[in-house]
């Protein structure tokens, strides 16, 4: 994947026109190999380029303006149809390179699956990493149906990478009996149903620590977000997912980077899916890049 020359597809709005001056890097991950329910996340990174277009360049929840990040849209990593291991590795490898340039990743989802490589890649430069997952499901099987490389897996992997305590997860809502047993004997914190206010009570306790985000966007009440592979009722409002982006960037953590999956646009003829990613990707570009 070239990074001298620009996406010729849609970008995010206000992207920047080259590599090497960018803070900040928004790139692709179109894979959805594993989904156990809905495919269509694939074409999510698109769709929430072309919604973005209709946002307004300016935040008045941060009084900022994306004039004032510099940030490239490197476009969508080529991933090879039908093969998690192969685009597992070049995802890795394609994070492996924004580390070593000095870039703020911005990943755009993709299946959940997508996020252990990049869990990988940050580790090896941030050792004392911790992580921040939003999510309707608690992704901490083993296995499923006798597969490791699932969409229901990458928290146990990075639970297994960086110890269960360095672990945050937040708005669950979905999973089996035994992912609940794991998250309350392994020491990771987990968060039932709601997100805006335990991120608040835990935020003090990761101060100065090196934060990567992940949100999977079926966090949100299929009310909100329609658009996704694994739908649960139930969920939060895109009001309080905003609120929790704003807690982050208001907090003294130091994030590292981010990524947002799970979009599946074909499911949401209205589009407000990929509209409320695109809302939330803004606030990240102005919240994190520059915290």
């Amino acid at each position: 994947m070239r990074f001298d020359e620009a996406y010729s597809g849609n970008v995010f709005i206000m992207s920047r026109s080259t590599y090497d001056e960018s803070e900040a890097v928004i790139y692709g991950m179109p894979m959805d190999w594993t989904v156990s329910f809905r495919p269509g996340s694939r074409f999510g990174p698109a769709r929430i380029r072309e919604a973005s277009l209709g946002l307004e360049e300016y935040s008045p929840y941060l009084d900022k303006h994306l004039e004032e990040v510099n940030y490239f849209d490197a476009g969508d990593i080529p991933l090879p149809f039908g093969n998690p291991a192969r685009s597992l590795d070049m995802i890795e490898d394609y994070i492996d390179k924004l580390i070593a340039d000095g870039k703020f990743p911005i990943g755009l989802g993709g299946e959940h699956l997508v996020s252990w490589p990049i869990f990988r890649a940050m580790f090896k430069k941030y050792s004392d990493m911790a992580i921040i997952h939003i999510d309707a499901h608690a992704d901490l099987r083993e296995q499923y149906e006798g597969e490791p490389l699932s969409h229901s897996t990458p928290i146990r992997k990075a639970c297994e990478l960086i110890g269960p305590e360095n672990v945050y997860s937040f708005g669950i809502r979905s999973g089996m009996r035994e992912e609940f047993a794991y998250a309350k004997e392994s020491g990771m914190h987990m968060s039932k149903f709601d997100v805006a206010k335990p991120l608040q009570e835990v935020l003090p306790k990761l101060s100065g620590r090196n934060v990567y985000v992940t949100i999977d966007i079926d966090v949100l009440d299929p009310a909100h977000a329609p658009g996704t592979g694994t739908a649960e009722a139930g969920g939060i409002t895109s009001k309080e997912l905003l609120e929790a982006i704003h807690l982050i960037a208001n907090s003294d953590v130091n994030v590292i980077g981010a990524d947002l999956v799970e979009v599946a646009p074909a499911y949401d003829p209205t589009e407000q899916t990929p509209i409320a990613a695109s809302k939330f990707i803004r606030e990240i570009i102005l919240g994190w890049v520059q915290k």
